[in-house]
């Protein structure tokens, strides 16, 4: 079965959607799992895993109800208020959802560059190994050691590396990112998305071999069992169509194993999210 991990609803509203800035115009609009079907089946993707982008609990309902009208949506990573005193108490609530499968908070955003290892947000992240629910770590690189000594702390608890922590790859700069990231990818309860990438470069001018670098670094540092496709589309539009990311990654790992490009394009998400999808009937070969 494959899957892309990070894709993104919404229903456009200029105050909850206040980051799609002027230059991202394009995609101020609705966006819902009847937008992006046509583009799945002509990619040959039989899901998705869809992503908070509201920092609210209305976000995670709103993704469990599309869930449950579209059988093409395998997971949801929703939010939930971490620090809150009441975390268990809607952990447990939230824990009755099927395609529940984690939490993400948009971390990046935050001023305080150690917000990831604040001990009410520690304290609340590991709340989330009671009920099994992964964490995704959505950062920029100048908070990758925060990330680092997050996942040191709490090894029994599973994360994934969203958009590979946005490197800048439109100015063509490496480290320190790279030397962090072979850091963060030490600790065995880490997997990392190869998506986001289109939009850390020049949205009109990249090439494919812009990025060849920075995947290298990915795929040395965690390996094709630890590594996931993720298309993060509406988004990636505002820099290219779905096949063309889809393909930026593909071609990339064109001459690996077959049982390793299925592993990046559908079984790790399925493995690393739990997904009930690795019970169904497998897609036609690719």
């Amino acid at each position: 079965m494959y899957i892309d991990s990070h894709q993104h609803f919404w229903r456009y509203n200029s105050a909850t959607h206040g980051w799609i800035t002027d230059e991202m115009s394009a995609i101020r609009r609705d966006f819902l799992p009847e937008d992006i079907l046509p583009e799945l089946r002509l990619n040959r993707m039989d899901g998705c895993i869809a992503v908070q982008t509201d920092q609210s609990e209305n976000e995670t309902n709103f993704l469990l109800e599309l869930a449950t009208r579209y059988e093409e949506i395998k997971g949801v990573v929703g939010w939930v208020p971490l620090c809150a005193p009441n975390l268990a108490q809607r952990l447990e609530h939230f824990s009755q959802f099927e395609k529940l499968c984690g939490f993400r908070h948009i971390a990046q955003s935050e001023p305080d560059d150690r917000f990831l290892v604040r001990k009410d947000v520690l304290e609340g992240i590991r709340h989330l190994q009671e009920f099994n629910f992964c964490y995704d770590i959505l950062i920029y690189p100048h908070q990758l050691a925060s990330a680092i000594e997050l996942v040191e702390k709490l090894p029994d608890q599973r994360f994934v590396l969203d958009h590979l922590a946005k490197p800048s790859i439109r100015t063509r700069e490496i480290e320190p990112w790279a030397r962090q990231l072979q850091t963060l990818a030490s600790n065995r309860n880490v997997c990392c998305k190869v998506s986001g990438m289109v939009t850390e470069a020049d949205w009109k001018n990249w090439r494919s071999a812009d990025f060849e670098p920075y995947l290298d670094v990915v795929f040395e540092a965690f390996g094709p069992d630890r590594v996931m496709f993720g298309s993060d589309w509406p988004v990636c539009l505002v820099a290219g169509t779905y096949n063309r990311v889809k393909h930026l990654v593909a071609n990339y790992v064109q001459d690996f194993p077959l049982q390793q490009q299925q592993k990046i394009f559908g079984l790790n998400a399925i493995s690393f999210y739990g997904l009930k999808a690795q019970h169904h009937e497998p897609a036609t070969a690719r």
